[in-house]
């Protein structure tokens, strides 16, 4: 039964097929799988469920946000105690928050599919 509601972000990650269509469910939890620990994705309750899945993802990416605004915040004070030099101290900021704006994209992605999995899970009711 196709999805009518559910409208797709711009965020919508292009490794999950349209909600709707045939065998959609099954890419997005192959694709949700792959953002969190290997020992979670092999749960049976969260590959049976996949707004489970999608729940634990959301959990696991913002987790990373923090832990990479941590080390963003962090780099220029504590990265010269380590002996680095300035341009390895730079570099390392500009990764930081390169991965910061990537893992937020993440999470919007993240949700969307959540959204359409919850949407899918209430209609089936």
């Amino acid at each position: 039964m196709p999805l009518t509601t559910t409208r797709i972000s711009p965020d919508w990650p292009c490794q999950v097929k349209t909600p709707g269509s045939y065998d959609w469910e099954r890419s997005a939890t192959r694709w949700l799988r792959e953002l969190v620990p290997a020992r979670y994705a092999g749960y049976p309750a969260l590959i049976r469920h996949p707004v489970l899945l999608a729940r634990h993802a959301q959990l696991q990416v913002q987790q990373e946000i923090r832990v990479a605004r941590t080390a963003l915040q962090t780099a220029r004070a504590d990265l010269p105690r380590l002996g680095l030099q300035e341009a390895a101290i730079e570099h390392t900021i500009k990764l930081y928050a390169a991965e910061v704006l990537q893992l937020q994209h993440i999470a919007r992605s993240v949700r969307a599919v959540t959204e359409a999995l919850a949407e899918r899970g209430s209609a089936g009711r």
